[in-house]
C-alpha cells in the first residue's frame, strides 16, 4: 500500500533506527533508501538493513544537477522507482512508532485527503535543542495552524517532511518534487500544490506517533534552521523585521538597563520580561512541550533572533549552506 522513500546524506548516526522502525509497519511494502552521495558509512549500513528486511532497497542518488537542491533530487529518484498507492517521504532522523503508517491512512480515509502530514514529536536532549527547537515550533504554529491548513477553504497550507504521506496519483499530477527542484522549503510548496488543486490536506501533531531528533550538534541546528527560517516566517525583509521585533522582549530588557539609574524602571522591566515568560510557558503547553522548558526562555529568544537574521542575510546575499553544498536560494539550486 505504502511506499516510504528516505534521503540519506551522511546519516550513519541515525539510519537503522529509522529503517527497522519503517520494516515494522506492515502498510509499507516497500523501503528506498536513497544515498545522496553520503560521504560516511550510510550505504554500508543500508545494505546490511537491506539483508535483514526484504522490504529495504537502496538507491544512489547521482549529483543534483543545476537548479535543483539535493533532498529533492534524491526523493524524485526514489518516487520515479514506486507502484505503490500511497508515497511516504521520510527524513532519516525520523523514528515511526507502531501503527504509525495504519494511522496516517486512516486519517486519510477519514477526511477524503490526498496528504497527510505529522508535525513529529521532537527530541531535545542539549540545553540550545530544549530552547531553539521548541520556540520555533511555538512561532510555527502561530503562522501555520493545524486548523486553518486542514480547512478547505483557507489558503494556508503546510505540511512536514519529516512524514509526508501522499497520494501518487495526485503526487505526479502536481509534478512531485520536481515542480519545485531548486526549493528548500519543499515540503510547504508541496502542501500549497497538493491544495491549490483542490486536493483536501491534513497536518496534524505527531507526539505519540512520529518522533525525531533533528540535530545533534549546534552548528548543526543553527545551519538547519538559518537553511529555512526567513523562509518560514514569511521570506520579506519587512515580515523577518516584524517577526524579530515581536519576539525579541526589547521594551523589558531596555527598562531593566534604565534600572541601573532608576529603580521603579527595573522593577517594571522585570515585571515585563517575566509577563512574557509565563505567555510562552502557556504556548509550550498548548503545543505539547514540557513546561520546565520556561527556563530556556530568555537564551531561546537571542538564539531564535540571531539565527532568524542571520537566515535573511543568507536569503538575501541569496546563497544557503546545507550538509557540504551551497545553494542558490536566488534562482534555486546547486552552485
Amino acid at each position: 500500500m505504502i511506499t516510504a522513500i528516505v534521503p540519506a546524506r551522511d546519516e550513519e548516526a541515525v539510519i537503522a533506527p529509522c529503517v527497522e522502525r519503517l520494516a515494522r509497519q506492515p502498510e509499507i511494502t516497500q523501503i528506498l533508501v536513497v544515498n545522496d552521495q553520503s560521504r560516511d558509512r550510510t550505504a554500508e549500513i543500508v545494505r546490511g538493513l537491506a539483508a535483514r528486511f526484504p522490504q529495504v532497497e537502496l538507491l544512489e542518488a547521482q549529483e543534483p544537477p543545476p537548479g535543483w537542491v539535493g533532498k529533492n533530487n534524491a526523493v524524485t529518484a526514489g518516487a520515479r522507482r514506486t507502484t505503490t498507492a500511497w508515497l511516504l517521504f521520510v527524513d532519516a532522523d525520523v523514528e515511526l512508532q507502531e501503527g504509525a503508517a495504519a494511522r496516517g491512512l486512516q486519517i486519510a480515509k477519514e477526511n477524503a485527503a490526498a496528504l497527510v502530514s505529522f508535525s513529529p514529536e521532537q527530541i531535545t536532549e542539549a540545553w540550545y535543542e530544549k530552547a531553539l527547537i521548541p520556540f520555533v515550533y511555538c512561532r510555527l504554529a502561530r503562522r501555520f495552524s493545524f486548523a486553518e491548513v486542514n480547512d478547505a477553504e483557507s489558503r494556508v497550507a503546510a505540511a512536514n517532511g519529516q512524514f509526508l504521506l501522499i497520494r501518487r496519483g495526485v503526487y505526479e499530477a502536481i509534478g512531485g518534487h520536481a515542480r519545485f527542484a531548486g526549493e528548500v522549503l519543499e515540503d510547504v510548496a508541496l502542501a500549497g500544490a497538493v491544495k491549490s488543486a483542490g486536493h483536501r490536506i491534513w497536518f496534524g501533531s505527531g507526539k505519540g506517533i512520529v518522533r525525531a531528533r533533528m540535530y545533534r550538534t549546534f552548528g548543526a541546528m543553527r545551519e538547519g534552521w538559518k537553511k529555512n527560517l526567513y523562509r518560514l516566517m514569511g521570506g520579506t525583509p519587512w515580515k523577518a523585521f516584524r517577526e524579530g521585533e515581536s519576539v525579541f522582549p526589547w521594551v523589558a530588557l531596555l527598562m531593566i538597563l534604565l534600572g541601573i539609574k532608576f529603580p521603579a524602571a527595573m522593577f517594571a522591566g522585570v515585571l515585563l520580561l517575566l509577563l512574557r515568560q509565563t505567555s510562552y510557558g502557556s504556548e509550550l503547553v498548548r503545543n505539547q512541550y514540557p513546561l520546565s522548558f520556561i527556563i530556556y526562555y530568555i537564551p531561546a529568544v537571542f538564539l531564535y533572533t540571531e539565527v532568524l537574521y542571520a537566515s535573511y542575510v543568507s536569503h538575501r546575499r541569496g546563497k544557503v549552506q546545507w550538509k557540504g553544498r551551497e545553494y542558490d536560494v536566488a534562482t534555486g539550486g546547486t552552485k
